[in-house]
């Protein structure tokens, strides 16, 4: 009598998403991130490439050129001329370089004021917690672009103290957002086993709260970019940011808001220079949000 002999074959187990599978599944699924992603790019391109792309790049820092004073858009001049004959398009392109720069530093610093404050202020709590949260709200009772206008007035108008003034009033965003989550990752067990066993503050800081705290962080600094650069370009149009004769959007609008009825094309294009990067970075934001989100499922 014979016997027969059942093979079991193991089931799969679920294979994790990587990041680079989360990534490419949600720029598939997404084409307002993929259009946010590839605005992105252009204008980093444009501000790494922008003195060699440009076809008039003397003009595009400065040059004028009174022969071909307010001249509409054409094959040889795409964007048109200013008041003092200088191409349009060059001074586009190579206002991408200022904005950006401006807004990653400023971005930049006011994480690095105010991620430690957030994190000290939400892992200690306490007195130190009321302290510096009453700091941050004395500078959150006033308009961000209205306290910067105050502080370029006082430092004098140039790129270098608008960006110094929009940092100071950026910062208390990072304070609070990285304070609400230092306050929600104090009370893990990880964090308290590591008080448990003797680990000192400066180390569960850096180890534990901060590195846990970074994902909100990239989105908000990615969508921010784009708001100090309207912000930048709003201090430049008031004159109380980058000065003639510095290719900047803002300034370029404003240069141009005394002739939009007969020179359109003169604020039209920095404006939508400014507007497709803001739009660019709050797609970019969204779609980051995605993409660190744990929950999303495979599709």
């Amino acid at each position: 009598m014979s016997t027969a002999t059942t093979t079991l074959t193991p089931l799969p187990l679920p294979q994790r998403d990587t990041m680079l599978t989360r990534l490419v599944r949600v720029l598939r699924t997404d084409w307002l991130a993929t259009l946010g992603l590839a605005i992105i790019v252009l204008v980093i391109g444009l501000a790494f490439c922008g003195q060699w792309i440009a076809p008039y790049p003397e003009q595009g820092m400065g040059q004028t050129n009174v022969a071909t004073r307010n001249l509409a858009p054409s094959a040889v001049h795409l964007f048109g001329t200013d008041q003092l004959g200088r191409d349009i398009l060059s001074r586009v392109i190579m206002g991408a370089q200022p904005a950006l720069t401006i807004s990653v530093v400023v971005v930049g610093l006011a994480a690095l004021i105010g991620i430690p404050l957030g994190a000290i202020a939400g892992y200690r709590g306490g007195w130190l917690d009321d302290l510096l949260m009453r700091i941050t709200e004395v500078f959150q009772a006033f308009p961000p672009l209205l306290l910067a206008m105050v502080m370029v007035a006082l430092l004098g108008p140039s790129l270098l103290n608008a960006g110094i003034a929009l940092a100071i009033c950026w910062w208390p965003w990072y304070a609070r957002l990285v304070r609400a989550e230092a306050r929600s990752l104090r009370e893990r067990p990880y964090v308290e086993a590591a008080r448990a066993i003797g680990v000192p503050a400066y180390r569960i800081l850096p180890r534990h709260i901060l590195r846990n705290c970074m994902t909100p962080v990239i989105v908000q600094a990615t969508v921010d970019v784009g708001a100090v650069v309207l912000a930048a370009g709003s201090l430049a149009f008031l004159g109380l940011g980058a000065q003639p004769p510095t290719p900047d959007w803002g300034l370029m609008v404003a240069e141009g808001r005394g002739q939009i009825f007969t020179a359109w094309w003169i604020s039209t294009f920095p404006g939508l220079a400014i507007f497709l990067t803001v739009l660019g970075f709050n797609l970019l934001g969204d779609a980051l949000r995605d993409f660190f989100d744990p929950r999303q499922v495979k599709r």
